[in-house]
C-alpha cells in the first residue's frame, strides 16, 4: 500500500537546487506566498503542509507526536520527489523541524534557515494544556487571538487566519504535543550546515532572544532581526525575509567564485571584478551564483565534459572571444590540444565549416600563446 505523504507545492525548475520551506503551526504553505515565487527563480522550491493543515492528511500523526515524527514525514516527501540533499527554511514549528533535520540527518541538509522559531518553545505545560483544550473544543477559540500572536500592528492575512480555523483539531493538538516535547539546546553545537537565524523584533511567541540563543550555539551561524515583524515574518515582511534568505542561500556565490577561479584563472576573474560597476554587479553575482555555483558544481558531469560542451555551444553561437577564454579553461580542466581539436572538428559537422574555421583560428592562437 502506498504510504500517504504531506501535501506540498513545488515551484521552479526541476533541475535547480532543492529548497524545502516549512510552515508554522496553524498555517498552510500560503505562509510563503510572498516569498516562494521569488526564490523559485533559482531553486526548486517545495513548500509542505503540516498534517491536518492545508491538504495534508490529518492521520499522519497522532497524540504524543514529536518533531522527529514530523521530520520523518518531510524526509518521506523528499524521497518521493527524488530529492536527496536540500536547503531548508522553516518558520516556528517548521523551523524546529529544520533544526531536527540538521542535527539528526546532516547528510540531507545543505543549508538551514530558522525563522521565528526556538530550540525550545517555553516549556511543556502550556502546549499540553493547549493540546487538551483543542481536543475538547476544536481550534475556533484560538482564532480571536491569532492576529495578535502572529502579526504586529494592524496587519493581518485573512487567508492564514482562515487556514488556522480549518486545521484538523486532532492533528493540531498532536503538533502541540511535538512542541511540548521539543528541546534541542544540548545538540545545537552539532549542527554543521551553514545556518541563518531570522527573528521578528515584535515576535511575542519566539522573541529574538530565542534566535540569539541558537545563533550563539551553532558554529558560524548568522542572525538577522527584522524590525516591525512578528511571528509570521515571511507574510508580514516578505522583502526583508527574502533579502536575508537570498544572502544566505547565496553561499553558492562564494562556492561559485571558487570554481570560477579554478576554471578560468585568477587573472581573468580579477579583471572581471575590476571592471564591475553598480550597473553590472547583479549580473556578475548571477554568473557566480548560478552558472558557477550551481551548474559547474553539479557532479553529474565532470569539468572536462563541461568544457567540451561549452566549447561546442560557443562555436555554435559564434562567441569567439568567449571561446578563447574557454579554450584556456579547457586546458585547465585537463583537455589536451588534440582533444580540443577533436571537439572543434565535431563542430564543423554540426555547426558549420565557417564557424569551425573561425574557432580553429581562435583556438590555435590561444594554444600558441600558452606554449
Amino acid at each position: 500500500m502506498t504510504r500517504k505523504l504531506l501535501d506540498h507545492r513545488a515551484e521552479g525548475p526541476d533541475t535547480a537546487s532543492p529548497l524545502l520551506l516549512g510552515p508554522s503551526l496553524g498555517t498552510s504553505n500560503a505562509l510563503w506566498d510572498a516569498v516562494a515565487p521569488e526564490l523559485s527563480a533559482g531553486h526548486r522550491v517545495i513548500r509542505w503542509d503540516l498534517p491536518g493543515h492545508g491538504a495534508s492528511p490529518a492521520g499522519l500523526i497522532g497524540p504524543g507526536a514529536t518533531v522527529g515524527d514530523l521530520s520523518g514525514l518531510v524526509l518521506d516527501l523528499a524521497d518521493s520527489l527524488g530529492v536527496e540533499r536540500f536547503a531548508y527554511a522553516g518558520v516556528s514549528l517548521g523551523g524546529a523541524v529544520g533544526l531536527h533535520l540538521a542535527v539528526h540527518h546532516p547528510e540531507r541538509v545543505t543549508s538551514l534557515a530558522v525563522i521565528c522559531a526556538s530550540a525550545h518553545f517555553g516549556g511543556t505545560s502550556p502546549w499540553r494544556e493547549r493540546a487538551e483544550r483543542v481536543r475538547r473544543e476544536g481550534v475556533g477559540w484560538l482564532l480571536e487571538s491569532a492576529p495578535a500572536r502572529w502579526f504586529a500592528g494592524d496587519f493581518t492575512v485573512p487567508r492564514l487566519i482562515r487556514d488556522h480555523g480549518e486545521a484538523d483539531p486532532g492533528a493540531y493538538a498532536a503538533c502541540c504535543d511535538a512542541l511540548a516535547a521539543f528541546d534541542l539546546r544540548d545538540r545545537l553545537a552539532d549542527i554543521a550546515a551553514p545556518t541563518l537565524l531570522v527573528a521578528g523584533r515584535e515576535d511575542p511567541a519566539t522573541p529574538p532572544a530565542h534566535l540569539r540563543e541558537i545563533a550563539d550555539a551553532v558554529p558560524d551561524a548568522a542572525l538577522v532581526e527584522i524590525p516591525g515583524a512578528s511571528h509570521l515574518a515571511p507574510a508580514q515582511c516578505p522583502e526583508a525575509v527574502l533579502t536575508a534568505l537570498r544572502a544566505h542561500l547565496g553561499g553558492g556565490a562564494r562556492r561559485g567564485m571558487e570554481v570560477r577561479r579554478q576554471v578560468l584563472g585568477d587573472a581573468h576573474v580579477d579583471r572581471a571584478q575590476a571592471r564591475q560597476t553598480p550597473f553590472t554587479a547583479r549580473f556578475q553575482d548571477f554568473i557566480s551564483r548560478y552558472a558557477w555555483g550551481e551548474i559547474w558544481t553539479d557532479p553529474t558531469l565532470s569539468r572536462r565534459e563541461r568544457s567540451m560542451i561549452t566549447l561546442t555551444a560557443l562555436v555554435a553561437h559564434g562567441h569567439y572571444e568567449e571561446l578563447a577564454m574557454h579554450v584556456r579553461a579547457a586546458r585547465r580542466n585537463g583537455l589536451t590540444p588534440e582533444e580540443i581539436g577533436a571537439v572543434l572538428l565535431q563542430t564543423a559537422v554540426y555547426c558549420g565549416v565557417p564557424a569551425a574555421n573561425s574557432a580553429f583560428a581562435t583556438a590555435q592562437r590561444v594554444l600558441a600563446e600558452e606554449d
